[in-house]
């Protein structure tokens, strides 16, 4: 009995570790910078430029999603977008992906049973966005910021596009910056 009771002790202590560490992965993290001293009053329309990166290229879909995402962020806070060269923004995007080695786990049974339980792993996809701002007339990057476990290519495209928006809402909520 008191062997049985060990076991599940034993795997529903490591299902509940699996579970927690499952929940702080998943939490999308933002950092941003900008130029000391900039006013960013002053800027009111942007032009688009894409992707600039240094990092990997993404496919024209999710390019366009993380072109809605940041755009209709940018528009809501009262910025215009045009095609014009006189714009006072330019923005544009890059990409990070890196692998994580991702737990699974389940257990069973009881205290009479003994209990039983299995792991399993995955590879799973955890991207960074990173989005930068450059002032046109000062040629000079003034805002950059970095949203991570926002961008996973292929999986639940709807999922993936709420988990893109709420991530790109996240890293512009304080942009322009006080």
């Amino acid at each position: 009995m008191r062997t049985g009771m060990r076991k599940f002790q034993i795997i529903g202590g490591l299902g509940a570790v699996v579970i927690a560490c499952s929940a702080l992965g998943v939490a999308q993290d933002v950092h941003y910078n900008f130029m000391p001293g900039t006013n960013f009053s002053n800027f009111h329309t942007f032009k688009w430029v894409g992707y600039i990166g240094r990092f990997e290229p993404v496919n024209q879909i999710l390019a366009q999603e993380i072109q809605d995402a940041i755009v209709g962020q940018l528009t809501g806070k009262g910025l215009t977008q045009t095609n014009a060269d006189n714009c006072d923004l330019i923005v544009g995007f890059q990409v990070a992906l890196q692998q994580q080695r991702q737990w699974n786990a389940w257990g069973g049974g009881g205290f009479r049973f003994g209990g039983f339980g299995q792991a399993t792993s995955s590879t799973i996809n955890i991207g960074s966005l990173v989005v930068d701002m450059y002032d046109v007339a000062n040629k000079q990057l003034v805002w950059t910021g970095t949203a991570t476990k926002t961008v996973n290519p292929g999986g639940n495209q709807q999922k993936d596009i709420n988990n893109l928006n709420k991530g790109v809402a996240k890293l512009l909520k304080n942009f322009p910056p006080m």
